[in-house]
């Protein structure tokens, strides 16, 4: 069972001995020592979250994170609320130290907070710790762990308040609680407020309930160490009467419910308020398809984000069901996006497969002719390029494998549309290929016995296929050998090169080869190559 022993646990609490392997009482820093009472001070533990309709990675501030800051503020308003990342809980435990040698940037260490070099005693003395934990989809970032439930372990061995998890996580936790015992005194599958906080929740908490909960944000957002992106939800559940196999939505939130547009441009200025430059509207399962397709309430929330956020540098949108994209009034509201948001954003779409077979078999609903009609959509309203030089809106694609009725078959269908989308001569900004993982509570999960699909076998050799057969020649179509890409910010060091991007959703990464540039340093690249999911660039000159 995953859990930190009763030893280590007893160590932590009484703030002396070892802990992780380093000694306890060199975890608190600053001359502060070991209090024997805890301070008036709640800690939110963001361990990061990954699900199909939203990303809690930074740069991205989560939902989650946001309703626990509120949350807490509410309930102990004259408390300390002090954020936390796992990333500064393995510094400490690292001696205070990278576990990468500079000039290399630490993936594990990377995304550091204000509170960095005191995070384990604020973890001792907190009287309330909140962890925002879990994965619903598999995700690999460059510049990111999420934390493991082992580290999370680590990370409460040493709290003597009242332990509480938000997030992904919360849904393994109560479909197997023996691996959670004694971690947790509640948890929320959903969202928190000050109302359930100590006794748990696993229903969607109502939009006017968590907008009566929101107030300033600036507390938190001053805690970061990094610009951020904040993710704004729409609405929850799903528009569609019959749902995919192996999606988690429906059992996530089984009845549709929007946000009104009010509530969303109030939350947004709320962020802006407190520093936020970069959104996404995402967290929901499809963009084109709020309020049921409604062009003049998207008009009306994308005018008045401007309005109420006049000088913000990003607006992104995420998710975009084929169905919605391909119809009429899906094309209008491309139309609405490119015209709106800012330039270098992306509309993904989840074919998830272009064998009829698999469509039929897992309720997919998509056909590969109504996905080529959303990428001529698409294309038709985003194409033309902004004054950075990047389209101002482009499809991405999502392909799936595991999935039931899968065959040989499969990857040829998948081939062959792909490179019917080449001939067409359409742009596409991204590829996503995964495995399916199926989720508790899904029917595909409920599949007890499943016969091995050929993917477990071939999906490395056949991601390969898709990389270097579809994705590369389209990233020499969007990118093509000499533009330049202004207003870039380098954001990691490996060992090929330095990395850089703009802030934004998925957002192209270049990598200067062969040289160390600072974090944060912000310049300009003229593209010199290409790679499946990357580029290479020549750095012109530092931006003014």
């Amino acid at each position: 069972m995953l859990r930190s022993s009763e030893a280590t646990w007893a160590l932590g609490a009484a703030g002396s001995g070892w802990f992780g392997g380093v000694p306890v009482e060199s975890l608190f820093v600053c001359g502060e020592g070991v209090g024997s009472d805890m301070a008036d001070v709640c800690v939110l533990l963001d361990c990061y979250t990954v699900e199909p309709s939203g990303l809690g990675v930074p740069p991205y501030v989560s939902t989650y994170v946001r309703a626990a800051w509120s949350a807490l503020r509410r309930v102990r308003p004259g408390a300390e609320v002090r954020y936390l990342t796992i990333d500064d809980v393995r510094w400490c435990l690292a001696g205070g130290k990278p576990e990468v040698a500079p000039p290399l940037s630490d993936p594990r260490t990377y995304s550091a907070t204000v509170n960095r070099e005191r995070a384990i005693a604020l973890l001792h003395d907190a009287e309330v710790v909140v962890v925002v934990a879990g994965d619903k989809v598999p995700s690999v970032h460059l510049h990111a762990v999420n934390g493991s439930l082992e580290e999370i372990c680590r990370a409460l061995a040493c709290v003597r308040g009242r332990r509480y998890l938000l997030g992904p996580l919360a849904t393994y936790a109560c479909i197997s609680p023996h691996e959670f015992a004694g971690l947790f005194d509640a948890v929320h599958t959903h969202s928190v407020t000050s109302g359930d906080l100590v006794v748990g929740s696993r229903v969607p908490t109502d939009y006017g309930r968590l907008r009566a909960e929101r107030g300033s944000f600036a507390g938190l957002v001053e805690q970061l160490c990094w610009r951020p992106i904040a993710e704004l939800e729409l609405y929850r559940g799903c528009t569609r009467r019959v749902f995919c196999d192996f999606c988690n939505e429906p059992g996530k939130a089984p009845v549709v419910a929007f946000r009104s547009v009010e509530d969303v441009l109030e939350e947004a200025q709320q962020l802006y308020a407190a520093g936020v430059r970069h959104f996404r509207l995402g967290q929901q399962t499809c963009f084109f398809s709020y309020r049921n397709r409604d062009e003049e309430a998207i008009r009306a929330l994308l005018s008045g984000f401007w309005e109420r956020c006049p000088q913000s540098v990003v607006l992104h949108i995420d998710n975009a069901a084929p169905l919605a994209v391909a119809s009429p009034v899906g094309a209008r509201i491309a139309r609405l996006v490119a015209e709106w948001c800012t330039e270098g954003n992306c509309a993904p779409m989840g074919i998830e497969s272009f064998d009829r077979r698999v469509i039929e078999q897992n309720h997919l609903t998509c056909t590969p002719e109504v996905l080529l009609r959303a990428v001529a959509h698409v294309n038709e309203a985003g194409a033309g390029r902004g004054p950075g030089g990047l389209p101002k809106l482009l499809p991405g694609l999502n392909l799936v494998y595991g999935l039931p009725g899968e065959s040989h078959g499969t990857h040829i269908a998948n081939l062959t549309w792909l490179g019917r989308i080449l001939e067409a001569g359409y742009l596409c900004h991204r590829t996503n290929v995964r495995q399916v993982r199926p989720y508790p509570g899904t029917p595909l999960a409920a599949l007890s016995r499943r016969e091995p699909v050929p993917s477990a076998e071939h999906f490395t050799s056949w991601k390969a296929d898709i990389d270097h057969g579809w994705d590369r020649p389209m990233k020499e179509r969007v990118y093509p050998l000499g533009l330049k890409i202004p207003g870039l910010q380098s954001y990691f060091v490996g060992r090929n090169g330095t990395w850089w991007r703009r802030l934004g959703s998925y957002s192209i990464q270049v990598v200067e080869e062969h040289v160390v540039t600072p974090v944060g340093t912000a310049g300009d690249l003229t593209v010199t190559g290409h790679a499946p999911r990357m580029l290479y660039g020549r750095r012109r000159a530092a931006a003014r």
